[in-house]
């Protein structure tokens, strides 16, 4: 008997009956109390996410305000970036994956755009971002998890930096937050993105701002796109709306979600992610596969995200991997940009069991197998499980 299908990509992630459920109810105007009601819930929520991302629960944030965006995280590190420059900023962006580039390519429309590189999978080299922001620096970006990649950023060591040149720190989070550690205070962040479809587990089409009492005297929305006007957003927000037409459904799903992260407490969600992402780790490197990022230097592998390295003889045809993946019922994703072929990547972000995280790496297994890769199948199920 075919297995359930099991969603394994970084994005969208399976989200939970009670979810799915909140975008069947009747429509409502979203100009109602009713509606009101939902956006107050979904940024209660946020706010505890945003906030208390920490082992220990505790506040990490002396002040700030969630906001929702009708649209993905894109939209909100546009909104993040536009908001704060004028063409004679500066941006520092750091770049070592695919959403790393994505913010230099926003900043390059807006500003002058500076780039510090690392090869894809690689850790910084903290003396070149040094030298990179000066004073002249008005806003440094980062990807705190690199998504591309499965590597976790220096977040902490680049706000010191950020702080220290009175800088504006940018940073996004969209494939930790709700899933890992996030110290606003501590790290010196003045704006955090992430969207509904990671590790909220909420669908995709709506992603959230978190922005720092401190920073909202620095934004400029007449500069941004009008969509993404924060001044107006945050007027809004005031009344529990945003400025336009709000995507009901999302909103709903997206306030169960964030509530169900609340029920769980974010110190236990963070124990699993950690322990899940573990377990992928240890699963897939006992049967004899080879992890792809280089964790050396200022940088951890992702708690959320893990990307392997295809065996030569697969990246011949990678396309026949992927469909032995895919006829077990279950998806996983590729390389993105150039790393295309040759790599494969699988998440554990949002509400997956321990024995989701076992069927991905048999299944992953017995895929090589299929394809003709030694592997020891059994040897790595067995490591994920002792790690679980």
């Amino acid at each position: 008997m075919t297995e359930e299908f099991l969603l394994l990509n970084p994005g969208p992630v399976p989200i939970t009956d009670e979810v799915r459920t909140a975008m069947d109810e009747g429509m409502v105007s979203h100009r109602s109390s009713e509606f009101e009601a939902v956006y107050e819930r979904a940024q209660n929520g946020l706010d505890y996410v945003f906030e208390r991302s920490s082992l220990d629960g505790k506040p990490t944030s002396s002040g700030g305000t969630s906001l929702i965006l009708n649209g993905t995280a894109t939209m909100g590190m546009e909104a993040a970036v536009a908001n704060l420059v004028d063409e004679d900023s500066e941006v520092v962006s750091l770049v070592n994956g695919k959403f790393g580039r994505r913010f230099a390519r926003i900043a390059d429309r807006y500003c002058d755009c500076t780039r510090v590189e690392a090869t894809w999978g690689e850790s910084f080299d903290m003396d070149a971002v040094r030298e990179a922001i000066t004073d002249e620096t008005d806003v440094v970006t980062l990807v705190n998890n690199e998504t591309s990649t499965g590597l976790l950023n220096p977040t902490e060591a680049v706000g010191e930096i950020a702080d220290e040149y009175d800088a504006r720190f940018v940073v996004d989070g969209v494939t930790s937050i709700g899933g890992d550690v996030l110290r606003v205070d501590d790290w010196n962040i003045d704006i955090a993105i992430t969207d509904g479809q990671k590790a909220l587990a909420a669908p995709p089409g709506i992603s959230a701002l978190y922005v720092t009492d401190d920073v909202v005297d620095d934004f400029d929305g007449e500069s941004a796109p009008f969509y993404e006007d924060l001044d107006w957003h945050l007027r809004k927000a005031e009344s529990h709306q945003t400025p336009f037409t709000s995507a009901v459904p999302l909103f709903r799903a997206l306030a169960v979600a964030v509530e169900q992260i609340e029920e769980e407490g974010m110190p236990d969600r963070i124990e699993r992610h950690r322990g899940q992402a573990a377990a992928f780790r240890e699963g897939f490197t006992a049967m004899g596969l080879e992890l792809f990022a280089d964790a050396d230097g200022p940088t951890e592998y992702s708690n959320t995200l893990t990307a392997i390295a295809l065996p030569d003889s697969v990246r011949e045809a990678p396309e026949e991997f992927f469909g032995a993946v895919e006829e077990r019922n279950v998806s996983i994703s590729g390389g993105q940009a150039h790393l295309g072929g040759d790599i494969f990547r699988v998440s554990n972000m949002g509400n997956l069991t321990a024995d989701q995280i076992l069927r991905g790496v048999r299944t992953v297994g017995e895929a090589m197998e299929e394809v003709g890769v030694d592997v020891d199948v059994d040897e790595g199920v067995a490591a994920a499980r002792e790690q679980l």
